[in-house]
C-alpha cells in the first residue's frame, strides 16, 4: 500500500503502459471505469528482500483519484511489483484509502461504553463483560460480608447461582450515582424535609456495606417509595413529621347560635 497519505503530491516517471496496467486493475477492482479518476502520482514502497536481506525487487504504488459516490477525497491505491532485470510487472494488491481529505467515519466505539442509563427497553439484553470492574466472584468478597447482618456473602451465594456479586468498585459507583441523583441528600425535596430518612420508619437500610448509607423507602405515599434513598435524603412524608401549630388561629372555647333567624318569646 502507499506510505503516502497525500498521493497527489508524489510524482511520476514511470511508463505509460505500466500507469495503464495500475489503472485496469483499479477498475477491475472498482467494477467500472467511470469511479476510476486521473492518476495521481506513484510512490515506491519498501523493496522486498531475500533471506539474506538483498533486493529482489522493486514495489511502486500507483494513486488514481476516486469517483465512487460517497468517498469524496478518497484514491485507489495499485501497488505493482517487478524484479529488477525484467520488464514483467506483477500486481500485488488493490485498494481504496482515505485520502488527507476524505470524510471518515467517527473511531468504534464499543458497545458497553456507548450504553447510557435508560438505553436498555423491554426485551433488550445487556450482557456483561468477563473484565467489568464492577464485578468479582463471589468466592472474592471479603469487605461486604463483614458488614452485612445477615451472614457471610459467601455463605449465602454459595450454591444459589450467582458467579459474581459487586465489587467494591461496582458498589462506589452506584453510592456515587445514588448520593448525586434524585433521591440523594442534595436534591430539593430533601432539603425542604423535617427530617433525614435514616431516622424515618418507613426506611429500609441495605445489607452488607451500604446499609449505614443507603436503603428503600417503604412509605406508599412518599416519593421514593420503592426506591433506594440515601439515609440524608428526606421528604415530607416522614414518620415523625407533625404539624406546628399557628398560634395566630382563634381559638373558640363556647358554643355559638346565630339567633337572626329566631323569633325571642317572653312571658
Amino acid at each position: 500500500m502507499a506510505n503516502s497519505s497525500d498521493p497527489a503530491a508524489a510524482g511520476s516517471d514511470a511508463p505509460s503502459s505500466v500507469i495503464e496496467q495500475a489503472r485496469a486493475a483499479a477498475v477491475d477492482t472498482a467494477g467500472s471505469p467511470d469511479v476510476v479518476g486521473d492518476h495521481l502520482g506513484a510512490s515506491p514502497e519498501p523493496p522486498f528482500a531475500g533471506p539474506d536481506g538483498e533486493a529482489l525487487g522493486e514495489v511502486v504504488t500507483h494513486s488514481f483519484a476516486s469517483r465512487l459516490p460517497g468517498y469524496t477525497g478518497w484514491y485507489w491505491a495499485v501497488t505493482l511489483a517487478r524484479v529488477p532485470g525484467e520488464e514483467r510487472v506483477t500486481l500485488d494488491e488493490v485498494v481504496l484509502l482515505p485520502g488527507e481529505q476524505a470524510l471518515l467515519a467517527p473511531a468504534w466505539v464499543p458497545w458497553h461504553e456507548r450504553l447510557r442509563p435508560g438505553d436498555l427497553s423491554i426485551g433488550d439484553v445487556l450482557p456483561s463483560t468477563e473484565d467489568d470492574p464492577r464485578l468479582v466472584p463471589v468466592y472474592t468478597a471479603d469487605d461486604d460480608s463483614a458488614d452485612d447482618p445477615e451472614g457471610s456473602v459467601v455463605a449465602s451465594e454459595a450454591g444459589l447461582g450467582r458467579e459474581r456479586v459487586m465489587s467494591r468498585e461496582g458498589r462506589a459507583e452506584a453510592a456515587a450515582r445514588w448520593s448525586a441523583g434524585e433521591f440523594g441528600p442534595r436534591s430539593a425535596m430533601a432539603r425542604q424535609a423535617p427530617g433525614p430518612c435514616g431516622t424515618c420508619g418507613f426506611f429500609l437500610p441495605l445489607a452488607g456495606s451500604l446499609r449505614h448509607g443507603f436503603g428503600a423507602c417503604g412509605n406508599v405515599y412518599a416519593p421514593a417509595d420503592g426506591r433506594v434513598v440515601t439515609v440524608d435524603y428526606g421528604c415530607g412524608a416522614h414518620s415523625q413529621a407533625t404539624l406546628v401549630a399557628d398560634d395566630a388561629a382563634e381559638v373558640v372555647r363556647s358554643a355559638r347560635y346565630d339567633t337572626g333567624s329566631f323569633d325571642v318569646l317572653t312571658d
